[in-house]
């Protein structure tokens, strides 16, 4: 499934490893040297206008979000949603 994660970003949402609240970058140093390392390696989709809320981080790099945890987190949960959408067409057929 892809989530769309804003600024015409999409991505597989099994490639996502982690997603994180934008100002937890400033406080910890560990995020912060992976993504001074990643920008070398030209491996961070950056914001169009800079106003990242959410950072997400896939196997392959790191995408700066406009949109939130939160609706970041409802859009990667629509393939369960969709997946008990399925799983009660079934029954109601049977």
């Amino acid at each position: 499934m892809f989530i769309h994660i804003g600024d015409d970003n999409v991505i597989q949402s099994k490639d996502v490893v982690a997603i994180i609240d934008h100002s937890l970058v400033s406080s910890s140093s560990i995020i912060e040297e992976m993504i001074f390392n990643q920008r070398k390696n030209r491996q961070v989709v950056e914001t169009e206008d800079n106003q990242a809320k959410s950072i997400v981080i896939t196997e392959g790099f790191i995408y700066f979000s406009p949109l939130s945890v939160f609706t970041l987190k409802k859009r990667a949960n629509m393939k369960t949603t969709l997946n008990k959408l399925e799983d009660f067409s079934e029954e109601t057929e049977g």
